[in-house]
This record gives C-alpha cells, structure tokens and sequence, in this order.
C-alpha cells in the first residue's frame, strides 16, 4: 500500500515546484521543502508523467484525511477525470453509457 498523507502537505511540499513537472521534479521538490516522509513517499508513488499543477499531483497521491467525503470526492474525480495516456478503457473505470440514452436522452424501454 502506498503512504497516504494530506492534501495540505502535499501543497505545502509543492511550493516552489515550476509545472508542468513530472515525478521526478515533484520527489526532488518535496524534499528540498523538508517534506515528512509519508508526503515524499506518497509523492514519489504517484505514476511517472508530467504533472500540470498541484490539484493534478494531489488527485494522484493517496490522500487521508479526517474529513470522508473530500476524501471520496477525490477518488471520484481521479476515476472520473482519467488523463494518463495508455491505459485501456477498463483501468479508467468509467461506466459504459447507454446507446439509446446517450442519442435520445433517455432510455425508452417501458
């Protein structure tokens, strides 16, 4: 299991940091701001891409937090907002959309 820090720290950690910068730049940047080591962890388990700012590095890190529900918004929006090139439809894990629903609006069956 990856280490699961904060959204705060890891923002905190991300200060300085130029985007777009991929994981390498973000586990560099982390430690030069004296991160604690659940945030460097969770920063240096994130997938190697490019990275445009610090939203898109805290949808990516594993994020625990006191409050459930920005917790769960969380994983819905990287589920959701999936922009990693190469992975097929399933890893997205995007719900299929209904033919008849999707050209007429609604499904006609009754």
């Amino acid at each position: 299991m990856a280490p699961r820090t904060t959204a705060e720290a890891v923002t905190t950690a991300l200060t300085d940091v130029d985007f777009p910068a991929d994981r390498d730049a973000l586990v560099s940047g982390a430690e030069r701001n004296n991160a604690d080591p659940d945030t460097v962890g969770a920063i240096r388990s994130v997938r190697p891409t490019s990275y445009e700012s610090v939203r898109d590095v805290v949808a990516a890190v594993q994020i625990t937090d006191e409050d459930r529900e920005t917790e769960e918004q969380l994983r819905a929006q990287r589920r959701t907002q999936h922009t990693h090139p190469g992975l097929s439809e399933s890893e997205k894990d995007v719900q299929p959309v209904n033919p008849i629903a999707e050209e007429l609006g609604t499904n006609r069956k009754k």
